[in-house]
């Protein structure tokens, strides 16, 4: 049972490092990511 709730501990601790590294470098709103000069979201021609 000790070694259930560790395991269990340590996915959390996995899982919320995982959440603030993608959400703080990896992941960008649309307008982010498609802020270049061949896509524009948000201009409508």
């Amino acid at each position: 049972m000790k070694s259930f709730l560790m395991a269990v501990a340590v996915m959390i601790a996995i899982s919320v490092g995982a959440s603030v590294v993608l959400n703080s470098g990896f992941q960008k709103n649309a307008d982010q990511a498609f802020a270049t000069t061949g896509a524009r979201v948000d201009a409508a021609h």
